[in-house]
């Protein structure tokens, strides 16, 4: 923990020489309920949340340097936090939580991409009807619980094809307003809710092209969330198509975070995003040495 902090110091040294706006750390030992019960019948995160999904990327070439625009859709289960293997199902009973995800960008064939806007959306959704046929994957039913607004920045790198990197770090970066959070569901540790306050996220996950996804993940995510009429949605058969289209898996993390005043720019987070990947790796090492 004590490097995790120096990690954090180290962080707010960096974003303040980049001239960005005051950008508190990551919250550590939060309290979130996934029932939306409350501070007291919460449960403390250390650190993050866990998510999972799938996600349908469309590219539209934009020049002949091999410069692109992109649309994602994605569908994810959070399940628990910290890595813990302790479901919030388990242990609050009802306290499932799904989240969307809609976002646009750019990047280049071989080099980078990022995000230039968008939307996360977290449901609370009492009878689980994640990955069945219900709304987009079940990912979208019950109470909308969050909202936070993709801010420019973040992305990972790409292949020559427009696919993530094998098991690729992507980052998004994001912001919620006063309001945008519901009550009953994200707490500080001493207690104050945090539907009143602004607030970013940062979303860390790896990302794998999956070639042959299910059905099922076609009909929802790729036909009816993301609205596409090719292949998979037109009676033929689903294929990736290099440079135009592909499906990818991933997991990762979802932490939040304070904000001072306003929202950091982009080459700030992307500082900041370094940092907070060198802390987990970090922690990790320390873990396995333990």
């Amino acid at each position: 923990m004590k490097l995790f902090k120096k990690l954090i110091c180290a962080t707010a040294v960096a974003l303040s020489t980049a001239g960005a706006a005051n950008a508190g750390p990551v919250l550590n030992n939060w309290v979130f309920n996934p029932t939306g019960g409350g501070f007291a019948n919460g449960q403390v995160i250390n650190e993050y949340l866990d998510v999972n999904g799938n996600a349908f990327i469309q590219l539209n070439a934009t020049g002949t340097d091999g410069s692109f625009s992109f649309r994602e859709t994605a569908v994810y289960n959070i399940r628990q936090a910290d890595s813990n293997g302790q479901s919030f199902s388990s242990r609050f009973p009802g306290g499932n939580i799904t989240a969307t995800f809609e976002a646009v960008g750019t990047g280049t064939l071989g080099g980078a991409f990022e995000f230039t806007g968008g939307t996360i959306r977290m449901y609370q959704n009492p009878t689980n009807r994640y990955a069945t046929t219900d709304g987009y994957y079940g990912a979208n039913l019950g109470e909308m619980i969050a909202e936070f607004n993709v801010l420019a920045g973040g992305g990972g790198m790409v292949n020559a094809n427009g696919s993530p990197v094998n098991n690729g770090q992507v980052s998004v970066f994001a912001s919620a307003e006063p309001g945008k959070l519901d009550p009953g569901y994200f707490f500080r540790g001493n207690g104050d809710d945090l539907s009143e306050e602004s607030i970013l996220s940062f979303a860390f996950t790896n990302a794998n092209t999956i070639g042959r996804p299910s059905t099922r993940q076609v009909s929802e995510i790729v036909c009816q969330f993301a609205g596409f009429t090719g292949n998979g949605c037109n009676g033929s058969t689903y294929r990736n198509r290099n440079n135009e289209y592909f499906f990818i898996g991933g997991n990762g993390q979802f932490k939040l975070a304070e904000v001072d005043a306003e929202v950091p720019e982009p080459g700030s987070l992307a500082l900041f995003a370094v940092a907070m990947l060198g802390a987990g790796a970090a922690v990790r090492r320390r873990n396995n040495k333990a």
